[in-house]
C-alpha cells in the first residue's frame, strides 16, 4: 500500500462536511475513510468519532464480524457517557437488522439477542440523556416493534414444553 497523505488540521472542518455529504450518498466506505484521515490530526474529534462508528455500522452487510469489532474500538473512545451507550445500542440495533438482512440458520434468534442487547443500552441512555433528548427512547421503541414482528419469544415468556407420558 502506498503510504497515506496527511490532511492539514485547517482542512478538518471541510473534510468533516464532505464526509457527512458521502454518508447521505450511501458511500460509507468514503465517509470512513475520510473520518479516518481527519482522526489522523485530530484523533479526539467526537463528531467525526461518531460518524466513523456510524459508517462502520452501515456496512454491517459486508464483513460484519470485523465492522462490529471495528466500531466497537471507536465506541470506547467516545468521552460522554451517554454517548457510549447511546451509541452501543446503536451498534447492536444494526448488527440486529444486518442478521436479519441475512437470513442465516438462526438469524431471527441471534436478531433477538441483538436487539435485545441494544434495547438494554438505550435504556442505560435514556437515564443519562438530557431534557428534551429521547433519541434513545425513539430507538428503544423501534426494536421494540423489530421484536414484535418476529418469531422469537423471549425466555420470560411461557415456552412449549411437550409432557412425556403426562
Amino acid at each position: 500500500m502506498s503510504d497515506l497523505k496527511r490532511i492539514s488540521i485547517e482542512a478538518v472542518p471541510r473534510a468533516t462536511q464532505k464526509a457527512e455529504r458521502y454518508r447521505l450518498l450511501n458511500q460509507s466506505w468514503a465517509t470512513e475513510s475520510i473520518c479516518l484521515d481527519i482522526l489522523e490530526v485530530d484523533p479526539d474529534n467526537q463528531q467525526v468519532l461518531v460518524m466513523l462508528l456510524l459508517s462502520l455500522t452501515d456496512q454491517f452487510d459486508a464483513e460484519p464480524r470485523e465492522r462490529v469489532r471495528r466500531a466497537r474500538e471507536v465506541l470506547q473512545r467516545l468521552s460522554d457517557p451517554y454517548q457510549r451507550s447511546y451509541y452501543e445500542g446503536i451498534i447492536q440495533e444494526r448488527l440486529g437488522h444486518a442478521q436479519l438482512a441475512h437470513r442465516a440458520m438462526h438469524a431471527e434468534a441471534m436478531a433477538h439477542q441483538s436487539l435485545r442487547s441494544a434495547m438494554a443500552a438505550f435504556e442505560r441512555a435514556e437515564s443519562l440523556r438530557q431534557a428534551g433528548n429521547d433519541d434513545s427512547i425513539l430507538r428503544w421503541n423501534t426494536c421494540a416493534r423489530t421484536l414484535g414482528r418476529l418469531r422469537v419469544h423471549d425466555e420470560t415468556e411461557s415456552q412449549y414444553a411437550p409432557s412425556f407420558g403426562e
